[in-house]
């Protein structure tokens, strides 16, 4: 029999989760043969820190479902587990005599993107990819560059020095990150504390010199050359940009292609003699 009240707390817990990006993997028993804990239809929700509202059985068993919707939430692909409750011997989670199969669905926020630098292609970049369903956020230490009205496709424009973004900015395994700012002084203040974030992609505008000038700062202040490896630069696929529109485009569809694991085989840092979206102004 359900129960009305596990039932809405459930429910007023998934809402509440969806509602603030929270990600969160819904866990539900979609089969039960003979002696299990719980029937068809039980619910748990499991959050990334291991907290859960409903249950689906307690004990050895619900500690392998909690396990596997933690991976879940870190792989973003949903799982159906099978548990067979008969020989712990055997590797079994109980003794009941059943056997249980479990739906896990992780349900995350949409992919954000965070656009560091208020200019031409930080406007087209959201643009962009607010169209394409990102969660946009601005950042710019500039107050006349950086504001609501001059980015209505974004859900916050965040004025901060660069050296404060992870620390004004909320940043996960699901943001990507666009650093289109006026120069590399920029780069360099910036760059040290996003690359210590869980950001899953960091991509930089500039040219080839521009590049190694900022890699060449960062290493004299101790960056290391496995964080320096994570940037993307010269940032976006090769379509032969030139305008802030194009640059966007060729940023927006790498991200996009990382996004669905089709990163591109071009190494880390710069590329080639003439990087795409080179022209400072322009950003």
């Amino acid at each position: 029999m359900v129960d009305p009240q596990e039932t809405r707390a459930f429910l007023q817990a998934l809402q509440k989760a969806v509602e603030t990006g929270e990600p969160v993997a819904l866990c539900m028993v979609i089969e039960a043969q003979g002696s299990v804990p719980r029937r068809a239809g039980s619910k748990m929700l499991v959050f990334a820190d291991g907290r859960i509202v409903g249950t689906v059985g307690g004990g050895e068993t619900e500690r392998r479902v909690i396990q596997a919707a933690r991976e879940a939430l870190e792989d973003g692909q949903p799982r159906v587990e099978t548990y067979r409750l008969v020989d712990p011997a055997r590797g079994d989670p109980g003794v009941c005599g059943g056997q249980m199969r479990v739906y896990i669905e992780p349900i995350l926020p949409p992919p954000q993107i965070l656009i560091v630098g208020a200019g031409h292609v930080g406007k087209a970049v959201a643009e962009l990819a607010h169209w394409l369903g990102f969660r946009v956020l601005v950042t710019d230490d500039r107050p006349d560059a950086c504001s609501a009205e001059a980015f209505p496709e974004a859900e916050a424009c965040v004025l901060a020095d660069p050296k404060e973004i992870p620390q004004r900015i909320s940043i996960t395994p699901q943001t990507f990150v666009v650093l289109v700012t006026r120069g590399s002084p920029v780069d360099v203040e910036a760059l040290p504390g996003l690359l210590q974030s869980p950001a899953r992609y960091i991509g930089v505008i500039g040219s080839r010199r521009r590049w190694l000038t900022t890699a060449k700062a960062l290493r004299e202040q101790g960056v290391p050359e496995e964080a320096l490896a994570r940037v993307r630069t010269p940032i976006g696929l090769d379509i032969g940009a030139e305008t802030p529109k194009e640059i966007a485009l060729s940023i927006l569809a790498e991200i996009v292609a990382e996004l669905h694991g089709r990163r591109s085989k071009k190494p880390a840092g710069p590329r080639s003699p003439r990087a795409r979206g080179s022209t400072e102004a322009t950003a």
